[in-house]
């Protein structure tokens, strides 16, 4: 029997090793696992586990106000340290990029613990963007055992700095936790989410935007606020719902500059169910955001990534994203190319998903399952 401790802090984290988690603990004969959670995020994360219904084992709680990136690389190398003393793990399995995968891979290897990496290898090959994901990632693949890769780039990303053993393309196992949680809310009646969004006209298009970008901060992202404004002044038969982040170099800007309109919503961050619900009933998606690109072209929504350069090429090259970066000018043309030309619209809706059909999680339990 393999013992597998899982760690991770963040909402996108929980939401990519759920499905795992859920496939490895249908092998109970073969894998022990255990969850340790940092709450690097804390509500935004509390949502996820219980929507999944996962229950940790080990709840840090690292959170705190204006907690910086020293505070939670430091604090949570100690108190992973402890787990891993407590646990004696043969395996820790993150995902990602964010400092809590660092951390959990740090610690591990500290403790000559295997590690896996879940979604290794994307690289954007800016140092400062995304930020501090990009030297994350890089760093957790040099720390990490075995890296499952989402797609052929990632792999070869990693063929680049060397790491050419152990290496598996998996696909996204975002693809799987977006069709698990649609089977979950499916089962519910949709009642239930109009309610919640009620005051959104769903007999319009609907445009999703997510943006909250470190490295956007400032004067791009004020363009991205003035070309989402623009958008609804232009098209009167669009609806734009925003779930705001926190963070308040994103709320001030954006309360500023897009408040006020009758058809635009700015609305609280979502739980995970409702932004799937919503994804499903958008007309396309405008975003900054990593999981989204992947997640969104399984629903056959377009795409369009707001960011100058993006570790996600794949949805680029296969035509279901499309690279806008933070000009005003190039979102507008781009969104209104997409409401305007219904032909343009459904050859990229209709592109194939690079990132997965919904079986990662299988593949990789398979692959550890001959680690044993």
């Amino acid at each position: 029997m393999i013992k597998v401790l899982f760690i991770f802090g963040t909402r996108p984290e929980a939401i990519k090793l759920a499905p795992l988690i859920y496939e490895l603990r249908r092998y109970q004969n073969e894998f022990s696992v255990s969850v340790c959670v940092t709450g690097q995020h804390r509500e935004m994360l509390d949502q996820v586990l219980d929507f999944f219904q996962i229950k940790p084992d080990y709840d840090l709680k690292l959170m705190k106000q204006d907690q910086t990136l020293f505070d939670i690389t430091s604090e949570g190398l100690k108190s992973i340290g402890s787990v891993l003393d407590a646990e004696h793990p043969d395996l820790v399995i993150v995902q990602g990029d964010t400092t809590t995968a660092f951390v959990g891979a740090l610690a591990a290897f500290y403790k000559q613990i295997k590690v896996a990496h879940i979604e290794a290898g994307l690289r954007t090959y800016e140092k400062y963007s995304p930020f501090p994901e990009e030297i994350n990632r890089v760093l957790v693949s040099h720390l990490a055992d075995y890296h499952f890769a989402p797609t052929e780039s990632a792999k070869k990303n990693l063929e680049k700095e060397g790491i050419t053993k152990n290496v598996w393309v998996v696909g996204n196992t975002v693809i799987d936790a977006l069709f698990l949680g649609l089977s979950i809310i499916r089962q519910e009646t949709d009642q239930k989410y109009y309610d919640f969004f009620k005051g959104i006209d769903f007999t319009k298009k609907i445009i999703l935007v997510t943006g909250h970008r470190r490295e956007s901060f400032g004067e791009p992202f004020r363009n991205i606020c003035n070309a989402i404004r623009q958008i609804a002044e232009q098209f009167p038969d669009v609806e734009i719902v925003y779930p705001v982040h926190f963070n308040p170099n994103v709320r001030q800007p954006v309360n500023e500059i897009l408040g006020g309109h009758e058809r635009i919503h700015l609305i609280e961050p979502l739980p995970y169910p409702h932004m799937i619900w919503l994804m499903e009933k958008c007309y396309l998606v405008l975003t900054d955001s990593g999981g989204i690109q992947e997640e969104a072209p399984s629903l056959h929504k377009p795409v369009l990534v707001m960011r100058d350069v993006t570790e996600r090429m794949e949805g680029v090259n296969e035509g279901t994203a499309i690279l806008v970066g933070t000009n005003k000018d190039i979102i507008v043309r781009d969104v209104s190319m997409l409401l305007s030309d219904s032909a343009r619209y459904d050859k990229v809706g209709q592109s194939k998903n690079p990132y997965g059909n919904g079986e990662s999680s299988s593949a990789i339990c398979e692959r550890l399952k001959l680690l044993s």
